[in-house]
């Protein structure tokens, strides 16, 4: 299938369908004689990873991820990276009334239009469950981001109508203090109650991410085409359920005035205001990185709809499976994955730039 290959020097292949055998990937552009803990990779997983908690679908799996090449006594050789992490928790039989049914605002019809033929069971290559070959990529980009300085702050900061009105950078134990993975408690325990009421009444909800990046070197991204915001733009448009992204100031801004927004210099090259979101014409400024991802609610409802079949009849489809109310808790670490991915990939394609 086109379009299972994402960037240029670091570059990550996935392959597998959610019901399948397994799913997997390969990596490759990645320097030789890093030491990587393989433990953080796994931990990364887990954070994403189904049935680890009430408020997320239950399906069962421990995405233990299972190294094929590429590393060797601990450390990168410099060949591609291959990877599977084997399906354990298939119920492929949940989905038998899907094989001839279309879920509305779902992927089914046009996988089935624009191939002929398309895998029911859980969606398969459309199903977020290929996203946890990105986190195991990201995770390796991480370990190498952070040997750098270049760290990661990514939570929830809103679910429905609630948010969290804070910029700051968050550590892991605050944002991993919560099954929602919102940093303040209060605002985590109300996101989490909704969450709740939507699960209970068999509907969905959506919500937001924020991903902030600190100490990214000045420079990185490339004019024109492909500018550092557009290439992480299409990393978070990649993940599913995705429907907005934002850099800084974002939609505001257009409310504001140029005298206003601009973020103006202090002495050391930093900015007063990071409205620019820590991107300026496209190139990393030094100033944090700061971006929202926006997930609509989640396709697939444990109620009854009226759709359509393969046969263009208008048809009763039941609800019933193992799915998530709200996708924002289990995105975080993907969010955090392809961010982590674009920023390595920009950083080694910096490193061609001049003598």
């Amino acid at each position: 299938m086109a379009g299972s290959t994402f960037g240029t020097l670091f570059r990550l292949s996935t392959f597998g369908e959610s019901h399948g055998t397994a799913i997997g990937g390969v990596i490759d552009g990645v320097p030789s004689n890093i030491s990587l803990d393989l433990e953080k990779i796994q931990i990364e997983l887990d954070r994403r990873k189904p049935g680890q908690s009430a408020i997320v679908t239950q399906r069962k799996e421990t995405d233990t991820v299972q190294f094929l090449s590429g590393i060797f006594e601990g450390k990168t050789t410099g060949t591609p990276i291959g990877f599977v992490i084997p399906n354990e928790d298939q119920k492929s039989g949940d989905y038998e009334h899907l094989k001839e049914a279309y879920r509305p605002s779902h992927a089914d019809f046009t996988f089935d239009k624009k191939y002929g033929i398309r895998d029911y069971r859980g969606g398969g290559r459309s199903s977020a469950r290929e996203t946890a070959s990105r986190v195991v990529a990201g995770a390796i980009a991480k370990q190498i981001l952070d040997s750098l300085g270049i760290e990661f702050s990514t939570y929830v900061d809103q679910v429905g109508s609630i948010r969290l009105n804070d910029s700051s950078f968050f550590l892991m134990d605050a944002i991993e203090s919560s099954p929602v993975r919102c940093p303040d408690l209060k605002t985590a325990e109300r996101m989490e109650e909704l969450i709740r009421e939507v699960r209970k009444d068999g509907d969905t909800i959506g919500g937001c991410v924020k991903c902030m990046i600190i100490n990214v070197p000045v420079g990185l991204g490339e004019p024109v085409f492909d500018k550092l915001h557009a290439e992480l733009g299409k990393a978070m448009f990649s993940i599913n359920a995705v429907k907005g992204v934002e850099f800084g100031s974002g939609f505001s801004a257009v409310e504001m005035r140029g005298s206003e927004h601009n973020d103006l210099f202090n002495a050391d090259s930093t900015t007063k205001t990071n409205f620019s979101g820590g991107i300026q014409g496209g190139i990393s400024n030094g100033m944090p990185i700061e971006f929202r991802v926006a997930f609509k609610p989640v396709a697939t409802l444990i109620k009854t709809q009226s759709t359509i079949d393969s046969k263009g009849e208008i048809v009763e489809l039941e609800g019933k499976g193992r799915h998530d109310a709200c996708v924002v808790p289990r995105a975080v670490p993907i969010v955090e994955a392809m961010a982590a991915i674009v920023i390595l990939d920009f950083y080694l394609r910096n490193k061609a730039v001049s003598l």
